[in-house]
Protein backbone atom coordinates (compact mmCIF):
# COMPACT_ATOMS: atom_id res chain seq x y z
CA UNK A 1 0.00 0.00 0.00
CA UNK A 2 2.71 2.46 1.03
CA UNK A 3 4.78 1.51 -2.01
CA UNK A 4 1.84 2.23 -4.34
CA UNK A 5 1.27 5.58 -2.64
CA UNK A 6 4.93 6.56 -2.99
CA UNK A 7 4.95 5.55 -6.68
CA UNK A 8 1.80 7.64 -7.31
CA UNK A 9 3.29 10.66 -5.54
CA UNK A 10 6.48 10.33 -7.59
CA UNK A 11 4.45 10.29 -10.82
CA UNK A 12 2.46 13.35 -9.71
CA UNK A 13 5.66 15.20 -8.80
CA UNK A 14 7.22 14.27 -12.16
CA UNK A 15 4.24 15.55 -14.16
CA UNK A 16 4.10 18.82 -12.20
CA UNK A 17 7.87 19.27 -12.55
CA UNK A 18 7.84 18.64 -16.30
CA UNK A 19 4.77 20.83 -17.04
CA UNK A 20 4.87 23.68 -14.50
CA UNK A 21 8.56 23.50 -13.65
CA UNK A 22 10.00 23.03 -17.14
CA UNK A 23 7.65 23.44 -20.10
CA UNK A 24 5.60 26.43 -18.88
CA UNK A 25 8.57 28.73 -18.13
CA UNK A 26 10.73 27.55 -21.05
CA UNK A 27 7.89 28.06 -23.54
CA UNK A 28 7.69 31.74 -22.58
CA UNK A 29 11.28 32.00 -23.87
CA UNK A 30 10.59 29.80 -26.92
CA UNK A 31 7.59 31.98 -27.84
CA UNK A 32 9.78 35.09 -27.98
CA UNK A 33 12.86 33.48 -29.50
CA UNK A 34 10.99 31.69 -32.27
CA UNK A 35 9.02 34.81 -33.19
CA UNK A 36 12.29 36.76 -33.30
CA UNK A 37 13.94 34.21 -35.58
CA UNK A 38 10.93 34.09 -37.91
CA UNK A 39 10.80 37.91 -38.05
CA UNK A 40 14.57 38.36 -38.50
CA UNK A 41 15.08 39.89 -35.05
CA UNK A 42 17.48 39.05 -32.22
CA UNK A 43 14.82 38.85 -29.54
CA UNK A 44 14.91 38.05 -25.80
CA UNK A 45 18.54 38.94 -25.12
CA UNK A 46 18.55 41.78 -22.57
CA UNK A 47 18.30 40.01 -19.19
CA UNK A 48 21.74 38.91 -18.01
CA UNK A 49 23.65 37.73 -14.95
CA UNK A 50 27.16 39.19 -14.72
CA UNK A 51 27.14 39.85 -18.45
CA UNK A 52 25.96 36.37 -19.48
CA UNK A 53 22.63 36.23 -21.34
CA UNK A 54 22.44 32.45 -21.96
CA UNK A 55 20.57 33.06 -25.25
CA UNK A 56 17.93 35.00 -23.36
CA UNK A 57 17.03 32.20 -20.93
CA UNK A 58 17.44 34.56 -17.97
CA UNK A 59 14.26 36.27 -19.15
CA UNK A 60 12.43 33.36 -17.52
CA UNK A 61 13.79 34.41 -14.12
CA UNK A 62 13.12 38.09 -14.86
CA UNK A 63 9.51 37.31 -15.82
CA UNK A 64 8.95 35.33 -12.62
CA UNK A 65 10.34 38.15 -10.46
CA UNK A 66 8.18 40.67 -12.30
CA UNK A 67 5.03 38.58 -11.77
CA UNK A 68 5.72 38.19 -8.04
CA UNK A 69 6.46 41.88 -7.44
CA UNK A 70 3.83 43.48 -9.66
CA UNK A 71 0.72 45.03 -8.07
CA UNK A 72 -2.38 42.82 -7.95
CA UNK A 73 -4.89 45.25 -9.41
CA UNK A 74 -8.66 44.70 -9.09
CA UNK A 75 -10.81 47.35 -10.85
CA UNK A 76 -13.65 49.21 -9.13
CA UNK A 77 -16.96 47.39 -9.35
CA UNK A 78 -15.32 44.03 -9.98
CA UNK A 79 -16.34 40.90 -8.12
CA UNK A 80 -13.19 40.33 -6.05
CA UNK A 81 -13.84 36.67 -5.21
CA UNK A 82 -14.57 35.56 -8.77
CA UNK A 83 -11.87 37.83 -10.16
CA UNK A 84 -9.37 35.95 -7.98
CA UNK A 85 -10.77 32.46 -8.60
CA UNK A 86 -11.01 32.62 -12.40
CA UNK A 87 -7.25 32.24 -13.16
CA UNK A 88 -7.18 29.16 -10.91
CA UNK A 89 -10.22 27.68 -12.67
CA UNK A 90 -8.49 28.28 -16.02
CA UNK A 91 -5.16 26.71 -15.00
CA UNK A 92 -6.10 23.70 -12.88
CA UNK A 93 -8.00 21.68 -15.57
CA UNK A 94 -4.96 21.78 -17.88
CA UNK A 95 -2.90 20.15 -15.11
CA UNK A 96 -5.54 17.69 -13.91
CA UNK A 97 -6.01 16.18 -17.37
CA UNK A 98 -2.48 14.78 -17.09
CA UNK A 99 -3.75 12.43 -14.37
CA UNK A 100 -4.93 9.98 -17.05
CA UNK A 101 -2.29 10.64 -19.73
CA UNK A 102 0.26 7.78 -19.87
CA UNK A 103 3.82 8.93 -20.53
CA UNK A 104 5.17 5.39 -20.86
CA UNK A 105 4.10 1.76 -20.81
CA UNK A 106 4.17 -0.93 -18.13
CA UNK A 107 7.49 -2.09 -16.68
CA UNK A 108 8.75 -4.62 -14.13
CA UNK A 109 10.90 -2.90 -11.52
CA UNK A 110 12.03 -4.85 -8.45
CA UNK A 111 9.40 -7.56 -9.10
CA UNK A 112 6.62 -4.96 -9.18
CA UNK A 113 4.60 -3.85 -12.22
CA UNK A 114 4.84 -0.08 -12.67
CA UNK A 115 2.41 1.66 -15.01
CA UNK A 116 3.50 5.15 -16.08
CA UNK A 117 0.17 6.88 -15.60
CA UNK A 118 -1.16 8.49 -12.44
CA UNK A 119 -4.70 7.08 -12.79
CA UNK A 120 -5.47 4.44 -15.40
CA UNK A 121 -9.20 5.07 -15.83
CA UNK A 122 -11.39 2.95 -18.12
CA UNK A 123 -12.94 6.20 -19.39
CA UNK A 124 -9.67 8.14 -19.56
CA UNK A 125 -10.46 9.94 -22.80
CA UNK A 126 -13.88 10.98 -21.51
CA UNK A 127 -12.19 12.28 -18.34
CA UNK A 128 -9.85 14.46 -20.45
CA UNK A 129 -12.76 16.14 -22.24
CA UNK A 130 -14.85 16.48 -19.08
CA UNK A 131 -12.08 18.20 -17.10
CA UNK A 132 -10.67 20.28 -19.98
CA UNK A 133 -14.10 21.78 -20.68
CA UNK A 134 -14.20 23.21 -17.14
CA UNK A 135 -11.55 25.77 -18.14
CA UNK A 136 -14.26 27.59 -20.12
CA UNK A 137 -15.80 28.73 -16.83
CA UNK A 138 -12.53 30.35 -15.78
CA UNK A 139 -12.33 32.47 -18.92
CA UNK A 140 -16.00 33.44 -18.90
CA UNK A 141 -15.96 34.34 -15.19
CA UNK A 142 -12.77 36.38 -15.73
CA UNK A 143 -14.44 38.61 -18.29
CA UNK A 144 -17.69 39.02 -16.38
CA UNK A 145 -16.11 39.66 -12.98
CA UNK A 146 -13.75 42.36 -14.31
CA UNK A 147 -16.54 44.93 -14.81
CA UNK A 148 -15.05 45.83 -18.18
CA UNK A 149 -16.91 45.81 -21.51
CA UNK A 150 -13.88 44.64 -23.49
CA UNK A 151 -13.29 41.79 -21.04
CA UNK A 152 -16.95 40.77 -21.16
CA UNK A 153 -16.94 40.71 -24.95
CA UNK A 154 -13.76 38.63 -24.90
CA UNK A 155 -15.27 36.15 -22.45
CA UNK A 156 -18.40 35.80 -24.61
CA UNK A 157 -16.22 35.07 -27.62
CA UNK A 158 -14.30 32.54 -25.53
CA UNK A 159 -17.47 30.75 -24.43
CA UNK A 160 -18.95 30.48 -27.92
CA UNK A 161 -15.64 29.46 -29.52
CA UNK A 162 -14.67 26.83 -26.94
CA UNK A 163 -18.14 25.28 -26.81
CA UNK A 164 -18.35 25.24 -30.63
CA UNK A 165 -15.03 23.49 -31.09
CA UNK A 166 -15.58 21.08 -28.20
CA UNK A 167 -18.36 19.53 -30.28
CA UNK A 168 -16.05 18.98 -33.24
CA UNK A 169 -13.17 17.84 -31.05
CA UNK A 170 -15.34 15.24 -29.36
CA UNK A 171 -16.61 13.90 -32.68
CA UNK A 172 -13.12 13.69 -34.24
CA UNK A 173 -11.94 11.20 -31.63
CA UNK A 174 -14.98 8.93 -32.09
CA UNK A 175 -13.16 7.44 -35.07
CA UNK A 176 -10.16 6.69 -32.84
CA UNK A 177 -12.42 4.95 -30.31
CA UNK A 178 -14.03 2.90 -33.08
CA UNK A 179 -10.65 1.79 -34.43
CA UNK A 180 -9.07 0.83 -31.09
CA UNK A 181 -12.28 -0.19 -29.32
CA UNK A 182 -11.44 1.47 -25.99
CA UNK A 183 -11.49 4.79 -24.12
CA UNK A 184 -8.52 3.77 -21.97
CA UNK A 185 -5.55 5.89 -23.00
CA UNK A 186 -3.04 3.25 -21.88
CA UNK A 187 -4.67 0.68 -24.17
CA UNK A 188 -4.83 3.13 -27.07
CA UNK A 189 -1.12 3.84 -26.61
CA UNK A 190 -0.22 0.14 -26.30
CA UNK A 191 -2.19 -0.68 -29.46
CA UNK A 192 0.12 1.56 -31.52
CA UNK A 193 3.30 -0.48 -31.03
CA UNK A 194 3.00 -1.44 -34.70
CA UNK A 195 4.00 1.63 -36.73
CA UNK A 196 1.26 1.08 -39.31
CA UNK A 197 -1.38 1.08 -36.55
CA UNK A 198 -0.57 4.62 -35.45
CA UNK A 199 -3.69 6.77 -35.23
CA UNK A 200 -2.28 9.13 -37.85
CA UNK A 201 -2.46 6.38 -40.50
CA UNK A 202 -5.80 4.95 -39.38
CA UNK A 203 -7.49 8.34 -38.87
CA UNK A 204 -5.62 10.94 -41.00
CA UNK A 205 -8.62 13.25 -41.35
CA UNK A 206 -9.37 12.92 -37.63
CA UNK A 207 -5.76 13.94 -36.88
CA UNK A 208 -5.95 17.23 -38.79
CA UNK A 209 -9.42 18.07 -37.46
CA UNK A 210 -8.39 17.32 -33.89
CA UNK A 211 -5.27 19.49 -34.24
CA UNK A 212 -7.34 22.39 -35.61
CA UNK A 213 -10.01 22.10 -32.92
CA UNK A 214 -7.35 21.84 -30.19
CA UNK A 215 -5.66 25.08 -31.26
CA UNK A 216 -9.07 26.77 -31.37
CA UNK A 217 -9.78 25.47 -27.85
CA UNK A 218 -6.51 26.98 -26.64
CA UNK A 219 -7.39 30.33 -28.29
CA UNK A 220 -4.03 30.74 -29.99
CA UNK A 221 -3.49 32.39 -33.36
CA UNK A 222 -5.19 32.03 -35.79
CA UNK A 223 -8.07 31.49 -33.32
CA UNK A 224 -7.22 34.25 -30.82
CA UNK A 225 -10.34 36.38 -31.40
CA UNK A 226 -11.25 36.21 -27.66
CA UNK A 227 -8.09 38.19 -26.81
CA UNK A 228 -7.60 40.11 -30.06
CA UNK A 229 -5.45 43.06 -28.96
CA UNK A 230 -6.37 45.15 -32.02
CA UNK A 231 -10.06 44.95 -31.07
CA UNK A 232 -10.42 44.08 -27.37
CA UNK A 233 -7.19 45.39 -25.77
CA UNK A 234 -6.47 41.93 -24.29
CA UNK A 235 -9.90 40.36 -24.10
CA UNK A 236 -10.98 38.46 -21.01
CA UNK A 237 -7.76 39.16 -19.03
CA UNK A 238 -7.52 42.90 -19.77
CA UNK A 239 -7.99 43.75 -16.07
CA UNK A 240 -5.45 41.24 -14.75
CA UNK A 241 -1.93 41.84 -13.54
CA UNK A 242 0.78 40.20 -11.48
CA UNK A 243 0.46 36.52 -10.62
CA UNK A 244 -3.15 36.30 -11.80
CA UNK A 245 -2.11 37.39 -15.28
CA UNK A 246 0.80 34.96 -15.00
CA UNK A 247 -1.61 32.10 -14.30
CA UNK A 248 -3.59 32.84 -17.46
CA UNK A 249 -0.31 33.03 -19.33
CA UNK A 250 0.84 29.73 -17.81
CA UNK A 251 -2.51 28.04 -18.53
CA UNK A 252 -2.06 28.69 -22.25
CA UNK A 253 1.38 27.08 -22.32
CA UNK A 254 0.36 24.12 -20.14
CA UNK A 255 -2.57 23.54 -22.50
CA UNK A 256 -0.08 23.42 -25.37
CA UNK A 257 1.73 20.60 -23.57
CA UNK A 258 -1.59 18.85 -22.88
CA UNK A 259 -2.56 19.11 -26.56
CA UNK A 260 0.84 17.70 -27.56
CA UNK A 261 0.46 14.80 -25.10
CA UNK A 262 -3.07 13.89 -26.24
CA UNK A 263 -2.06 14.12 -29.91
CA UNK A 264 0.90 11.85 -29.20
CA UNK A 265 -1.24 9.25 -27.43
CA UNK A 266 -4.09 9.21 -29.95
CA UNK A 267 -2.29 9.66 -33.27
CA UNK A 268 1.49 9.49 -33.01
CA UNK A 269 2.33 6.12 -31.50
CA UNK A 270 2.44 7.24 -27.85
CA UNK A 271 5.79 6.20 -26.34
CA UNK A 272 6.67 3.70 -29.10
CA UNK A 273 9.59 3.97 -31.51
CA UNK A 274 8.74 3.20 -35.17
CA UNK A 275 9.66 -0.39 -36.19
CA UNK A 276 11.14 -1.10 -32.76
CA UNK A 277 9.03 -3.12 -30.32
CA UNK A 278 9.34 -3.09 -26.55
CA UNK A 279 10.39 -6.76 -26.60
CA UNK A 280 13.26 -5.96 -28.97
CA UNK A 281 14.45 -3.11 -26.76
CA UNK A 282 14.32 -5.32 -23.67
CA UNK A 283 16.35 -8.01 -25.44
CA UNK A 284 19.11 -5.48 -26.16
CA UNK A 285 19.55 -4.81 -22.45
CA UNK A 286 19.10 -8.36 -21.12
CA UNK A 287 22.58 -8.25 -19.62
CA UNK A 288 21.32 -5.68 -17.08
CA UNK A 289 18.77 -8.10 -15.61
CA UNK A 290 15.00 -7.71 -15.48
CA UNK A 291 14.94 -4.52 -13.43
CA UNK A 292 17.89 -2.92 -15.20
CA UNK A 293 16.61 -3.60 -18.71
CA UNK A 294 13.09 -2.44 -17.83
CA UNK A 295 14.48 0.73 -16.25
CA UNK A 296 16.53 1.60 -19.36
CA UNK A 297 13.59 0.90 -21.68
CA UNK A 298 11.32 2.99 -19.44
CA UNK A 299 13.69 5.96 -19.68
CA UNK A 300 13.90 5.55 -23.46
CA UNK A 301 10.09 5.43 -23.77
CA UNK A 302 9.60 8.49 -21.57
CA UNK A 303 12.19 10.36 -23.63
CA UNK A 304 10.50 9.33 -26.90
CA UNK A 305 7.07 10.36 -25.59
CA UNK A 306 8.19 13.85 -24.59
CA UNK A 307 10.21 14.24 -27.80
CA UNK A 308 6.94 13.75 -29.70
CA UNK A 309 5.22 16.23 -27.36
CA UNK A 310 7.97 18.77 -28.12
CA UNK A 311 7.37 18.22 -31.85
CA UNK A 312 3.68 19.09 -31.48
CA UNK A 313 4.53 22.13 -29.36
CA UNK A 314 6.92 23.27 -32.09
CA UNK A 315 4.18 22.73 -34.67
CA UNK A 316 1.78 24.88 -32.66
CA UNK A 317 4.44 27.59 -32.41
CA UNK A 318 5.03 27.52 -36.17
CA UNK A 319 1.29 27.89 -36.82
CA UNK A 320 1.06 30.70 -34.26
CA UNK A 321 3.75 32.78 -35.97
CA UNK A 322 2.77 31.96 -39.57
CA UNK A 323 -0.99 32.41 -39.97
CA UNK A 324 -2.98 35.65 -39.56
CA UNK A 325 -5.93 35.89 -37.20
CA UNK A 326 -9.28 34.67 -38.53
CA UNK A 327 -12.30 36.93 -38.34
CA UNK A 328 -14.81 35.80 -35.76
CA UNK A 329 -17.40 34.83 -38.39
CA UNK A 330 -14.74 32.75 -40.15
CA UNK A 331 -13.97 30.91 -36.91
CA UNK A 332 -17.63 30.03 -36.41
CA UNK A 333 -18.06 29.04 -40.07
CA UNK A 334 -15.01 26.75 -39.91
CA UNK A 335 -16.28 25.08 -36.74
CA UNK A 336 -19.96 24.58 -37.58
CA UNK A 337 -20.08 24.42 -41.39
CA UNK A 338 -16.80 22.67 -42.24
CA UNK A 339 -15.26 20.72 -39.34
CA UNK A 340 -18.55 19.48 -37.84
CA UNK A 341 -19.89 17.93 -41.10
CA UNK A 342 -16.42 16.50 -41.86
CA UNK A 343 -16.20 14.89 -38.40
CA UNK A 344 -19.63 13.28 -38.87
CA UNK A 345 -18.59 12.04 -42.32
CA UNK A 346 -15.38 10.66 -40.83
CA UNK A 347 -17.39 8.61 -38.30
CA UNK A 348 -19.64 7.29 -41.06
CA UNK A 349 -16.74 6.28 -43.35
CA UNK A 350 -14.82 4.72 -40.44
CA UNK A 351 -17.87 2.63 -39.55
CA UNK A 352 -18.25 1.47 -43.17
CA UNK A 353 -14.57 0.48 -43.38
CA UNK A 354 -14.73 -1.44 -40.10
CA UNK A 355 -17.84 -3.29 -41.26
CA UNK A 356 -16.24 -4.07 -44.61
CA UNK A 357 -13.07 -5.43 -42.97
CA UNK A 358 -15.07 -7.56 -40.55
Amino acid sequence: MWVDLIITLVKIFFILAITVGFFAPVLTWVERKQSALMQDRIGANRADIMGFTALGLFHIIADALKMFTKEDFIPDGANKVLHTLSPIIALVPALVTFAVVPFGGQYTLFDKEVNLVISDLDVGLLFVFAIASLATYGYVIAGWSSNNNWSLLGSMRTASQMISYEVTMGLTIIGVLMVYGTMKLTEIGAAQEDFLRWGFFLQPLGFFMFLTASIAENKRIPFDAPEAESELVAGYFTEYSGLKFGMFFMAEFVEMVTIGAIMTILFFGAWHIPFLTTATLLSWFDFLGTTGSNLVVMLIHVGVFFAKVVFFIYLQMIIRWTLPRFRYDQIMKLGWKILLPLSLANIFVTGLVILALN
